[in-house]
């Protein structure tokens, strides 16, 4: 596994969102699931934020990682069960994988593949 990307999920589960945001190229796309997606660092920051309060904590455990091209750049793809700590201390493992296409060392759209309800059931 790559050092960035050990870095990124790092800073995903220390809930570090704005630390986050400078993975992200300025005008970069990011969807989580089903929700709709958000344009820009402050939108995803902003996502973010308002994710990580509705949760006590979360961990991935990356069990694999690919790396291609697509026209503009690298595009990764990483695999991983994601613990997620509920408000009542419940925890529920998810299997996920996200889809990052990157210009250069920024993200340009983060796609994260994943059914996330189990965690609010």
């Amino acid at each position: 596994m790559s050092e960035w990307v050990k870095r990124l999920f790092a800073t995903i589960d220390e809930m570090k969102a704005d630390e986050f945001v400078t993975f992200f190229a300025k005008d970069a796309q990011f969807r989580f699931g089903n929700a709709k997606p958000v344009v820009g660092r402050k939108g995803v920051q902003d996502a973010v934020k308002k994710f990580f309060l509705s949760i006590k904590s979360l961990r991935h455990d990356i069990t694999g990682q690919w790396t291609g091209q697509w026209e503009q750049g690298n595009v990764v793809s990483v695999e991983a069960e994601v613990s997620y700590t509920r408000k009542d201390g419940t925890v529920v493992t998810l299997p996920c994988t996200s889809t990052l296409r990157l210009e250069g060392d920024l993200i340009r759209d983060y796609r994260i593949y994943m059914d996330i309800s189990p965690v609010f059931a």
